[in-house]
């Protein structure tokens, strides 16, 4: 008997990872199209669900009708990257071309807790094409999946979120320069403060659970992880100003009445190159992003 608990098992075969991507796909063409939530609400999980099921919502709330400019989302060239390991939860990558986002390179991470369990997407970024690691195989082709706790990285996977949240909050020298970090963080402190507005940020981690990060060893030694942060946005009026009326979309999430301020809560999943400790200059490069509102509240 085989003990899937025990066992060192790839998550999936090759055509299950396939049909566990044109499942994704067509659940969440079918919630885009109706701006329904509960139709592809079993393929998600995690930060995307959050993301998602937020999306949704407001879509709905602004057009009960459905999506007037639905186009669907297709996925090709879809290569997957499976691990071998023991226990639950087992999960792979599917990288793939979409037809939205531009020249960029579809990268979704599925996740199952049981052989009878859905597969669901977990994490879903955007990257581009050349960004995409090389991974460290077995002679079967089966990929390495590295433990949360690994020591021998830059930063260990499983205080990835942590060390962002703080990085975004105070800087410091953990990660590359790029467009999710020191371009972002001179973006905020541009923002912080205008004429008759301040805006405040909050950056939490975010890693229980479904949120927990995913980790492939990459063929140098280091790990291409998936992780997920929580993020406010605070915005105060001037005595005597107002708060930007924000989109419909944002409205349609927003508890209470704006008058001097509103608070915004996201969700972000991000996919990072963590080298192997003492190599690649020893800093984590975030190669992609993806972030929602999920809440907002007036004030």
């Amino acid at each position: 008997m085989v003990h899937g608990e025990r066992e060192v098992l790839p998550a999936a075969t090759r055509a299950e990872a396939a049909q566990a991507l044109r499942q994704f796909t067509s659940a969440y063409n079918k919630a885009d199209r109706a701006y329904d939530s509960s139709l592809d609400a079993d393929h998600t999980t995690g930060a995307l669900a959050a993301i998602d099921s937020a999306r949704l919502k407001a879509g709905h709330a602004n057009h009960p009708g459905g999506n007037p400019s639905h186009t669907p989302l297709e996925l090709t060239d879809a290569r997957f990257t499976i691990p071998k390991k023991a226990g639950w939860p087992r999960w792979f990558l599917a990288d793939a071309k979409g037809n939205k986002g531009g020249d960029v390179r579809w990268l979704l991470v599925f996740t199952r807790d049981g052989l009878d369990e859905t597969w669901q997407v977990a994490y879903l970024t955007l990257v581009a094409p050349g960004d995409v690691p090389g991974f460290r195989t077995d002679r079967d082709g089966w990929a390495e999946a590295v433990p949360a706790d690994s020591a021998g990285l830059a930063v260990r996977p499983q205080e990835l979120s942590e060390t962002y949240s703080e990085y975004l909050e105070s800087g410091g020298e953990d990660f590359a320069a790029g467009a999710h970090t020191s371009d972002w963080r001179a973006l905020r402190k541009k923002n912080a403060a205008r004429p008759g507005l301040a805006t405040q940020y909050i950056d939490e981690p975010l890693t229980d659970g479904d949120y927990a990060p995913l980790a492939l060893r990459t063929e140098d030694g280091g790990a291409l992880v998936f992780f997920a942060t929580r993020h406010y946005e605070r915005q105060v009026a001037a005595q005597g100003a107002s708060v930007p009326t924000p989109n419909a979309d944002v409205l349609a999430l927003t508890k209470g009445e704006i008058k001097q301020s509103l608070t915004m809560e996201f969700v972000s999943n991000e996919v990072a190159l963590d080298p192997k400790r003492g190599t690649g200059g020893g800093k984590v490069a975030v190669l992609g992003r993806i972030q929602g509102l999920t809440s907002a509240q007036g004030g």
